[in-house]
């Protein structure tokens, strides 16, 4: 094995000073291109990579590196389509910061708490239990935070978007077709699921949202409710929340889900009791990811712009971690995008509502 290959080695090599070489790699703008230059290719000749990226983020005080905290697990963060549309946006978005994405979850179990124990210059707290240990974690720390489809917080900067009312325009949606017997699809992790006596037990900012605009629109109304909880939005979970408001001889003409995956599984369960969409069943959705425009019928819903959220989310946080390293006083600012109501093919007018004990 030959001798390790140091900044001292290649300064030896060009003729200049440590300082020269080391500022070719982390402060280009400090020399000359030419010089710049011989120094890269005489690196690249002895096999010289550039310095440890440990020391260099010691030295700046920096990991180069910003958190995302989840409250579900990381695997999330590749299976669900808002997830992954998100967070490429921010990684695009950081890209040309040279920050990098560190997914993790809140748990706090094991020998490992990646909220205490990871290193990151920042986090985002991504739809997270507010409550949680993890996000108790991460402001003991004093790390600089960002809250997305999180409640606000007066002292910490936040994305969202306007849940509530574009909940509100699908309520109308469904309410301008006549329809007046309307299922809710609630999701989430704590609590009971199957049907609900009430609606109310709506879980995480986002979801409470959701309801209170179905509930602006659709309790003036006067619209009969059946509502509905499931754990997780997965494709079974979904068929099996579906199923509670659709295998019952009061079904609802509508259901209005609190996202596209939610809807798919109503769609998948209205195929297999025979109920035609829209014929006999309107469908809802929210967030319009790819899969709205794929299904068939293809999907209403309300769009949501995942990528300027994502954007915007590490644009927030970026700011955060300068006026944390200059000493600056942060400005707090809170973000709500606006949302969009699609309407597309799973949408019909209020067919007459089945009687007990007829047929589908």
């Amino acid at each position: 094995m030959g001798a390790r290959v140091t900044l001292q080695t290649i300064a030896d090599q060009v003729g200049v000073s440590r300082m020269t070489v080391s500022n070719a790699f982390s402060k280009p703008d400090q020399l000359s291109a030419t010089l710049r230059e011989r120094i890269l290719s005489a690196a690249q000749e002895l096999g010289y990579v550039g310095p440890d990226p440990a020391a260099r983020a010691l030295a700046r005080g920096s990991t180069g590196a910003v958190g995302v905290i989840f409250t579900h697990s990381v695997r999330f963060a590749f299976t669900d389509l808002v997830a992954t549309g998100f967070l490429g946006a921010i990684a695009e978005e950081l890209a040309p910061t040279g920050l990098s994405l560190t997914l993790l979850t809140s748990s706090d179990d094991g020998d490992i708490v990646p909220a205490r124990d990871v290193a990151m210059d920042g986090a985002l707290v991504y739809s997270c239990d507010w409550k949680s240990q993890a996000v108790d974690f991460l402001h003991r720390r004093k790390l600089p935070l960002v809250y997305v489809d999180q409640d606000v917080d007066d002292d910490i900067p936040s994305v969202n978007i306007d849940d509530r009312g574009g909940a509100a325009a699908a309520a109308r949606h469904v309410l301008e077709l006549g329809h007046r017997r309307i299922g809710l699809l609630l999701s989430g992790t704590h609590g009971p699921y199957g049907l609900l006596a009430t609606p109310e037990a709506a879980e995480g900012h986002s979801s409470r949202q959701r309801l209170l605009g179905w509930l602006d629109e659709l309790g003036p109304a006067g619209a009969e409710l059946i509502s509905a909880r499931q754990d997780s939005a997965t494709p079974e979970h979904a068929r099996w929340g579906a199923r509670l408001l659709l295998d019952r001889p009061d079904r609802p003409t509508a259901v209005l889900c609190f996202s596209d995956a939610i809807a798919y599984g109503v769609l998948q369960a209205a195929a297999e009791l025979g109920i035609d969409v829209p014929g006999q069943l309107t469908v809802v959705g929210f967030d319009d990811n790819p899969l709205a425009s794929q299904v068939r019928p293809t999907l209403t819903t309300v769009r949501q712009d995942l990528a300027a959220k994502g954007r915007a989310a590490a644009a927030a946080l970026t700011a955060a971690i300068e006026h944390a390293r200059t000493g600056a006083p942060a400005p707090v600012e809170h973000i709500v995008l606006p949302t969009e109501l699609v309407i597309r093919e799973s949408s019909g007018p209020a067919a007459a509502p089945p009687r007990p004990g007829s047929a589908r």
